[in-house]
């Protein structure tokens, strides 16, 4: 049987004469209070934590309202009227403090919670400052229900008082922030909200996972994003037996030199972790500050040492039972095929089909991914590059923009091989590009045997040059200006060591 207590003679308009004499006219107070509630939420409409809110608040003075119409017009039972007496005031109150937290603590213009002021703290301010002015207006009650009602509603409130008081622990050690990437009870995901009862993140896989706070306080806690953002990520690559460590060691990171993904403020590193029964196991440690992206960290770092694999002849070797030598068998196929690419580049259209199988057998084939640099400018170099597939563009370090592309037949570096001045442009692939490299040793053995090569080869990088310059003369382009024409032959001589030749 529920006994209703009797309200305190003293709560009443007399008694109270600061907190009653600014609602003399309750119907048309609550009615005011709720049309400026209705103005805010639109003027925050960006915000839909301080909508919510509002939403609240709106509520509290409509009933306020009914309450005032109610008892002005309603012919009640004459406790009924008392007790509405009583908690009609409550009503206003809590919507006034929860409108002027919700207007006071949070950006109006972006959807999203303060840090300081996250809403399991917005709500705790709420409460605090409503159970004060309730306790001053209903003291008498309040001590009289307290302990009637204390044992009951820690029984029956224990799990929720629980999640309540890790929740605040939360906020007052601050292990974690919303938008921290972390490790919750066996989830990793970015907090997107912390409430009363639980945390909420989201995961890598785009699930959402609420993990009550009282599971949070008992269980361990990792935080990617403190003391700082930035995540280490550690993949394994194995290489063969023939190629030494430190020659797979400095081609793994010349790979990933360019990576966009990697933290410049730290170095890479890459150590032997293992001799396997089929490869020597190298480990790569990379850093990131984005720990969402780690998967795709690790697909940027795979791809492009594969490619750069691929150009330096190193084997990405594998289990097997019989073992094939693949490349043995190919070596007259791939002679045909340079051969045929190097047909088709300008520069060494003047030679005969019988010089150009020479160079084919000095020249080598090499695959540059998507987003790899071939050259980079001002780099020392002594080698040329014939596009046989594909695309690459040439960037100047002075307009970071493309100043030409290059396509299947166009040719790059030809100054560095003849005289190895630095590189004038870096040039990127574009897509998957299959080039051909020729080095200064091969050109300068193939030049010793055949010497008219060199003499129809720099005549053809002299007309190169200056159409060049007549492009740059008549477009004011940005094209990499070259070295005087009439010294090239003499420079080549020299830097090739041809000086004997006539």
């Amino acid at each position: 049987m529920i006994t209703c207590l009797e309200a305190p003679d003293d709560i009443s308009p007399r008694s109270h004469p600061a907190f009653f004499g600014t609602i003399a006219h309750p119907m048309i107070t609550g009615l005011t209070l709720l049309l400026v509630t209705v103005v805010l939420r639109g003027a925050t409409a960006k915000n839909r934590h301080i909508g919510r809110k509002l939403t609240v608040s709106a509520v509290m003075f409509g009933l306020y309202a009914v309450a005032a119409l109610a008892l002005r017009y309603v012919a009640l039972d004459a406790d009924l009227q008392q007790h509405i007496r009583t908690f009609q005031p409550l009503l206003i109150v809590f919507g006034v403090v929860n409108l002027l937290v919700a207007i006071l603590v949070n950006p109006w213009r972006h959807d999203r919670l303060p840090d300081r002021f996250p809403n399991i703290v917005q709500d705790a301010i709420v409460v605090l400052l409503f159970g004060v002015v309730a306790t001053l207006l209903l003291r008498d009650r309040l001590l009289a229900a307290t302990a009637a009602g204390a044992v009951v509603l820690g029984f029956a409130l224990q799990d929720t008082l629980g999640n309540l008081i890790a929740g605040l622990a939360i906020q007052i050690e601050k292990p974690f922030r919303v938008g921290h990437w972390v490790s919750l009870g066996g989830q990793d995901g970015m907090v997107s909200e912390i409430t009363w009862r639980a945390t909420k993140i989201r995961t890598k896989a785009g699930n959402f996972v609420v993990v009550p706070n009282s599971v949070l306080a008992k269980d361990t806690i990792t935080n990617y994003s403190e003391p700082t953002q930035h995540t280490r990520v550690d993949l394994e690559i194995g290489a063969s037996y023939d190629t030494p460590p430190n020659d797979v060691k400095a081609t793994i990171l010349a790979a990933i030199r360019d990576e966009p993904l990697l933290a410049r403020d730290r170095q890479p590193e890459v150590l032997v972790s293992d001799f396997g029964a089929s490869a020597v196991m190298y480990q790569v440690r990379v850093w990131t500050t984005d720990f969402g992206a780690d998967q795709l960290v690790r697909d940027r770092v795979r791809t492009a040492v594969y490619y750069a694999f691929r150009r330096r002849g190193i084997e990405i070797p594998y289990p097997v039972q019989v073992q094939m030598n693949r490349e043995r068998a190919e070596p007259a196929a791939g002679h045909d095929a340079l051969d045929a690419a190097l047909r088709g580049a300008q520069i060494f259209a003047a030679l005969t089909d019988a010089q150009r199988t020479e160079l084919s057998r000095v020249a080598r084939p090499a695959l540059y991914g998507a987003g790899d640099v071939i050259v980079r400018e001002g780099d020392a170099g002594s080698s040329m590059f014939v596009v046989v597939r594909g695309e690459a563009v040439v960037t100047l370090a002075a307009s970071k923009e493309p100043v030409a592309r290059l396509k299947g037949g166009d040719f790059i570096g030809e100054m560095s091989l003849l005289t190895g001045d630095p590189r004038t442009a870096t040039v990127a692939a574009a897509t998957d590009c299959h080039v051909i490299e020729l080095d200064a040793e091969g050109f300068r053995t193939l030049v010793m045997a055949e010497p008219i090569v060199a003499d129809r080869i720099c005549s053809a990088v002299e007309k190169r040059r200056a159409e060049l310059d007549e492009r740059r003369a008549a477009t004011a382009s940005a094209l990499p200006a070259g070295p005087q024409t009439r010294s090239l032959i003499p420079r080549m001589r020299q830097f090739l060591r041809l000086s004997a030749m006539s």
